[in-house]
Parts: C-alpha cells; sequence; structure tokens
C-alpha cells in the first residue's frame, strides 16, 4: 500500500461535494484563517521569501563545507601561492582558485536557500478541490503527513517536512532538499567542488617538488612540518571531496538526461509519465537555450521578500 491516501473520483457520477467529503474524511477541510494562509504560500510573494530548513544536521554539515573549503582557500593562497617566487604563477593560479571557490560556496548558498519544489501544505481545501475539476475516473493522492494533493512524481521528505515535486534525495550537506527549483544549483555546486578539490591536488603536488628540489628552504613561510602537515590534510581533504562530488555531479547529470530521479530508480518502478529527451531534460533544469548562465549560481538571482508570517508550521520556511 502507498503510505499515501488514495482519493479517487467515481466514474461518471461522484459530484465535486462528494469528492470534498472524501478528503473531509481524511481530515477537516481547513477554516477559513487556514485558507487565507494557504492563499499566502501559493501567492507569488510566497516563492521569494527565504527558504530555510532548521535541521541541526544538515546546519552543521552546511558549517563544515564552508570551514573546509575556507581551509583549503587559505593553506593554497598562504602556504603555497604567496610564498612563490614566480609572481604569474601565484596571480593566476589565485584568482582562478579563489573564483571557483566563490561560485562554489555561491552554488552552495543558492541550493541550500532556494525553495526545492515544495507542495503547498494543506491544500485539501474546498476551493482547491474545485479549482482542479477533475474528470471522471481520475487518481489523485493526499499526503497524511503534511496533508496535501500530491502532484506526479512528489515525494514527501521527513526532514523538511514537506512533499518535494521530483525530488531525488535530502542532502545535509547543502541542508535541503535537491528537487525541481534548485536540482541545477547542486549540480553547480558539485561541479566546482570538484574543480577546486583537483585544482587544490594539482598545486599541492607542484609545491611538494618545489619543496622537495630546496630540501623545504624557502618554499614556505611556515616551518617545514607545519608546511608538510597543512599540505597532507588539504591532499586528503581534496581527494576526499573530489571523489564524492565527481561521483554526484555524474549521477545528477545522468539523472536529469534519464529524466528520472534517485528515488524513482531506487523504486524501479514503471515511469507513468513521458520521459524528457536529454536535450529537454537539460533545457528544463538549467533553463533555455546552452549559455554562460547555465554554470552561473548567479543567474536569476532575487532577494528574499521580508514578508511577516502569522504562524510558522513545519518547519520548513523563514520569513526574516
Amino acid at each position: 500500500m502507498s503510505p499515501c491516501l488514495r482519493l479517487l473520483s467515481s466514474t461518471h457520477t461522484m459530484s465535486s461535494g462528494r469528492r470534498q467529503r472524501d478528503v473531509e474524511q481524511q481530515r477537516p477541510l481547513l477554516d477559513e484563517e487556514e485558507e487565507e494562509e494557504e492563499e499566502e504560500e501559493r501567492s507569488p510573494e510566497a516563492e521569494r521569501r527565504l527558504w530555510f530548513i532548521p535541521d541541526c544536521c544538515g546546519m552543521v554539515c552546511a558549517f563544515i563545507t564552508w570551514f573546509l573549503v575556507f581551509f583549503a582557500d587559505f593553506v593554497v593562497t598562504f602556504v603555497m601561492l604567496l610564498p612563490s617566487r614566480s609572481f604569474w604563477y601565484a596571480v593566476v593560479n589565485g584568482v582562478l582558485f579563489n573564483s571557483l571557490a566563490v561560485l562554489a560556496l555561491a552554488s552552495h548558498l543558492r541550493t541550500m536557500l532556494t525553495d526545492p519544489g515544495a507542495v503547498p501544505k494543506g491544500n485539501a481545501t474546498k476551493k482547491y478541490m474545485e479549482s482542479l475539476q477533475l474528470k471522471p475516473g481520475e487518481v489523485i493522492y493526499k499526503c497524511p503527513k503534511c496533508c496535501s494533493i500530491k502532484p506526479e512524481r512528489a515525494h514527501h521528505c521527513s526532514i523538511c517536512k514537506r512533499c518535494i515535486r521530483k525530488m531525488d534525495h535530502h542532502c545535509p550537506w547543502v541542508n535541503n532538499c535537491v528537487g525541481e527549483k534548485n536540482q541545477r544549483f547542486f549540480v553547480l555546486f558539485t561541479m566546482y567542488v570538484a574543480l577546486i578539490s583537483s585544482h587544490a591536488l594539482a598545486l599541492c603536488g607542484y609545491q611538494f617538488i618545489s619543496c622537495v628540489r630546496v630540501q623545504w628552504r624557502e618554499c614556505s613561510d611556515f616551518s617545514p612540518p607545519v608546511t608538510m602537515m597543512l599540505m597532507i590534510f588539504l591532499c586528503m581533504e581534496s581527494l576526499l571531496f573530489f571523489t564524492f562530488t565527481a561521483v554526484m555531479f555524474t549521477t545528477q547529470l545522468h539523472s536529469i538526461c534519464s529524466d528520472e530521479t534517485e528515488i524513482e530508480r531506487l523504486k524501479n518502478q514503471k515511469p507513468t509519465w513521458e520521459r524528457q529527451t536529454r536535450w529537454a531534460g537539460l533545457r528544463s533544469v538549467f533553463g533555455g537555450q546552452p549559455s554562460l548562465l547555465w554554470v552561473s549560481p548567479f543567474a536569476g538571482l532575487k532577494l528574499p521578500t521580508l514578508l511577516p508570517r502569522r504562524s510558522w508550521r513545519g518547519g520548513a520556511e523563514f520569513s526574516v
């Protein structure tokens, strides 16, 4: 049995009032004040609210991610590049590494603070049910956890406490679900972290060879033991991050091109939707025709609206 309750409209005979009573049997329809709040959630202004998941584990993982990126930037800049005798070597690699680090952190923020495609909570209202204009025999689903009418390919996340459209998975490192609206930023995050990790590994290899040639004299402003320790930690971090993000990047691209999320692949269910072609899937995720905007985490950036909320339910959205 599906964890979600099936709401069936009877063939050729069930009226809209009967369908509404089916919803009421599972949960009373929302009162006027609650309906106003749900209408507010579906308003255009709601799309610009700041989305944030107050999950302790996710927030710790997100902090660790930022700390490790800053640690890598510190070692690359102050241990390897600034003491270098080659001015252009230091400038070119410094600009490149720091630019990629900024793009990685910006992609991380966009993934973490973007609504992944949450279905409005409690949208099983009389007004909403009437607007569906269900056809005889049409099947719809209601999630018993967030009392939402679930669109096709939506799944409930126990951490976000919401149903997410085209949910791929919940990633603690970005403290958010990866879904329909933020998958692009997650792909960019994994790509840029893989790039800075490979760049850091290359710089560590070159620095190690340079230090061995001069017998660790004048190859760094730090003492040889400290320099060696920092470079070893950076190599371990870069190797681990590169392996993880490279695998996630290729997995996400495969999911986009095959039009199948990770959850759908693990369930191994026969698709009930018409699959998109590879290019259609890429365009739907990254937006429009191929351009430099595809690799920019700043494309389409809008500042969140500071809207007051009467209540906060479920722990998945903040208005500040």
